[in-house]
């Protein structure tokens, strides 16, 4: 019996979707591979009964994605969207080694980090993301399709970014795309807000994305290469090689705009300050009404900066390997090496700055005064070197688990809305006529679901699906 194969995309012209689907009948045999358009995707095999249950499963399969948008294609013509990895050299510091408690080696070059009280996360380009314990010890792995860009926090969500131009929801056991980038665009760095999601990519243009995956505003910087990219809930902080532009959340108007020294390589925020490291080694600190206030001076280019969060402390990573700290008023009070390479990013809380490096390590740094004060005396802690144990790695995945008992959580439906499918909520006590934000790619018309929970949304009008998702049947 001759294999039958059926291949579809669904690339939005003006939309976020850049995606392929094919079926594969051989016999009793089906096999099914999707993913990203140029990517080899994934792919999940099973074997009916007859040829016929399996023909008949094929065309089903087919007939779903026909409706959500997807049409036949020929492999190859639609190209897969650029990529861009920061290509920057890192030199060892002069400088005394910093007091590194423990470090992780991740396996790969490595710009994603998270930490909060319970935890740290860090991602690599081989698209591993490790979680670990604020003493470093290594208790999951998760495994996406592609290279991590970012993890980013949006209230009790996270997030990670990847190189296959797709965003992971990594609240629940298993991640879930949460937000698919358009084609033409090729990604720097991300953030999120409220379900909004902030981009910046190659060309200097910042593009906002709303929870159902739609394009609200874009808009072109006066620089290009846009490596930082804030978000809250009044507008975009978007810094490239001119300098940092500030726009607005809803109409993408310009707010501020302000030019630096050299191209901006990273940026922090907090409550009312705006942090932009440039590749002049300079760190600009800008009020969040577009006032420049002190403008740190470190020795090299700034691959990355954090502040604490009253802004007590500035801290700066370098390509010489080197990390700095500045007080409030602007004066460095101390300049270390970490021993492991530049830092690409970092956070601090608690005492600790936790930095991933140019060799792939996640290290903690005690930076308490009495660790600093001993370190520029020359005395350091001994480094453990943290090993991961044997895991089993959580991959990405669009397969929900079935059951045929809300118990308490809350109920969900999917709705044909025009052209478009929508999930409102069914579950009394809520507002029906809302949208859910809630992966696309389980959007099945008429299919009913449960979420562990349901949060509106800061701004209003929408609900947030957080925990896991299971199909009711």
């Amino acid at each position: 019996m001759a294999e039958e194969r059926t291949y579809l995309e669904l690339s939005e012209d003006e939309g976020v979707a850049h995606k392929f689907y094919e079926v594969v009948v051989n016999g009793t045999e089906l096999k099914i591979r999707y993913g990203r358009i140029g990517n080899a995707g994934q792919t999940q095999e099973k074997t009916l009964a007859t040829p016929e249950k399996a023909k008949a499963e094929a065309e089903k399969k087919i007939k779903a994605k026909l409706r959500k948008g997807y049409e036949h294609a020929v492999q190859g013509v639609r190209k897969k969207r650029a990529i861009t990895r920061r290509e920057i050299t890192s030199t060892r510091s002069s400088a005394k080694r910093a007091p590194v408690l423990w470090k992780f080696a991740s396996g790969a070059s490595a710009f994603g980090i998270f930490i909060d009280e319970s935890r740290c996360w860090v991602g690599n380009q081989k698209g591993q993301i490790f979680t670990l314990t604020p003493d470093g010890n290594v208790i999951q792995e998760f495994k996406l399709p592609d290279g991590v860009k970012c993890i980013v926090a949006d209230d009790d969500w996270l997030y990670a970014g990847c190189d296959d131009g797709k965003v992971y929801d990594l609240s629940g056991k298993i991640p879930r795309v949460a937000y698919s980038i358009a084609e033409d665009v090729d990604i720097f760095w991300l953030d999120i807000n409220d379900g909004i999601l902030g981009v910046s990519d190659r060309q200097g243009v910042v593009t906002t994305i709303n929870h159902e995956e739609e394009s609200q505003w874009h808009q072109r910087s006066s620089g290009d290469h846009g490596w930082m990219v804030r978000c809250d809930e009044i507008g975009v902080y978007h810094g490239h090689v001119g300098g940092v532009t500030m726009y607005d959340w809803e109409d993408g108007q310009v707010i501020w705009n302000q030019r630096t020294q050299g191209a901006v390589l990273f940026g922090w925020q907090e409550e009312s300050t705006v942090y932009a490291g440039t590749s002049q080694g300079q760190v600009y600190c800008f009020t969040k009404q577009g006032q420049q206030e002190q403008v740190l001076k470190c020795d090299n280019q700034v691959y990355s900066c954090a502040a604490a969060a009253d802004g007590k402390y500035v801290f700066a990573g370098d390509s010489s390997s080197s990390i700095y700290c500045f007080d409030a008023d602007g004066k460095r009070l101390w300049k270390l090496g970490t021993g492991c390479g530049s830092a690409f990013s970092m956070q601090f809380i608690q005492d600790r700055l936790y930095i991933v490096t140019t060799d792939g390590s996640l290290a903690c740094i005690d930076a308490s005064e009495a660790a600093i004060q001993a370190a520029q005396a020359g005395t350091v802690p001994d480094v453990v070197n943290v090993k991961a144990p044997k895991l089993d790695a959580i991959a990405a995945s669009s397969t929900l688990e079935t059951t045929t008992q809300a118990g308490q959580g809350i109920i969900l439906v999917c709705v044909k809305d025009g052209s478009k499918l929508r999930v409102r909520v069914e579950s009394a006590g809520y507002h029906t006529d809302w949208n859910v934000q809630f992966p696309k790619e389980m959007r099945e018309a008429g299919a009913r679901y449960v979420v562990e929970d349901l949060r509106e949304s800061a701004r209003g009008g929408f609900y947030r699906a957080y925990g896991e998702i299971k199909k009711l049947v």
